[in-house]
């Protein structure tokens, strides 16, 4: 049987076809990396949120006590002439000012460290995205490929690679986010 002579451009496609897969591979490495960094983030964001809250209740709760303190102090301060009373109250009161000032620190802090976790999440998300779509963009490549190579019709080829070079363009815009 006499044997076929091969086309040289099957050599190219064979190459283009290994780095498509390559690079299909290492956007989803990514693109999974991504997505496991923005849901650590988000739980983190979320968590931070549930702190806040958790200061916002107490501290709700140390302002009613002061102001139960000031009322009482003054129900004494009217019908009792002992200052001595009022100085218990008054320190008090203070104690509970206090806390509540650093409550407000708190939350400030605690605000911060969430807003932070969620700018966090945000940009893996458009990294994730963007590994996404090359993904796809490669995998198509990847199948036009392979149809050329079998059925030896290099238009297809040529397809393929035009559509790589979209997912190419993905993958590198996955790392450096230049256009978004």
């Amino acid at each position: 049987m006499a044997e076929e002579k091969k086309e040289k451009w099957l050599n190219y496609l064979a190459l283009s076809t290994v780095i498509f897969a390559v690079c299909a591979t290492l956007a989803t490495f990514k693109g999974g990396g991504y997505s496991s960094k923005a849901l650590l983030n988000q739980t983190n964001a979320a968590n931070q949120w549930s702190y806040f809250q958790s200061k916002s209740i107490k501290s709700y709760i140390f302002e009613n006590q002061k102001d139960n303190l000031e009322l009482q102090k003054d129900i004494i301060s009217k019908t009792s002439n002992s200052k001595e009373d009022i100085a218990k109250y008054q320190v008090r009161i203070d104690n509970y000012d206090t806390k509540l000032k650093q409550y407000e620190i708190d939350k400030v802090e605690i605000k911060a460290k969430a807003e932070a976790f969620e700018k966090g999440r945000d940009e893996c998300q458009k990294h994730g995205g963007l590994f996404g779509i090359a993904v796809i963009f490669l995998q198509v490549t990847i199948l036009l490929s392979s149809i050329a190579g079998l059925m030896k019709k290099k238009p297809v080829w040529y397809l393929s690679l035009a559509i790589g070079a979209i997912g190419l363009f993905y993958f590198l815009n996955g790392f450096f986010l230049f256009l978004l």
